[in-house]
């Protein structure tokens, strides 16, 4: 398994080499990934990097702008959430969703 559900800690690695691997233009991304090591874990589904508190409202830090779908061979799907600042508000696991 290549995720730990019980550490807050995140390697962000294999998902950047996805992300070369599938979105090869998206540096943004990979450069954004890069300071994804500690997040907070909402359900065995979910990591997120940037407080959800008050989504998408004037003044919060999440600001939604774009989803980056990728395909991993063991892990399925995985969904970066990409907000207007440039950072990763969090990453969904889908096979993980119950």
């Amino acid at each position: 398994m290549l995720i730990d559900w019980k550490n807050e800690i995140f390697n962000p690695q294999w998902i950047i080499d996805l992300v070369k691997e599938q979105e090869p233009d998206r540096l943004d991304v990979i450069d954004a990934l890069e300071k994804c090591v500690k997040g907070k874990w909402e359900s065995r589904a979910y990591i997120h990097f940037v407080s959800p508190k008050n989504a998408n409202q004037e003044g919060s830090d999440w600001q939604f702008d774009e989803n980056i779908v990728l395909e991993h061979d063991t892990e399925g799907t995985v969904v970066i959430d990409l907000l207007k600042s440039g950072k990763i508000g969090g990453i969904e696991f889908v096979k993980y969703i119950s």
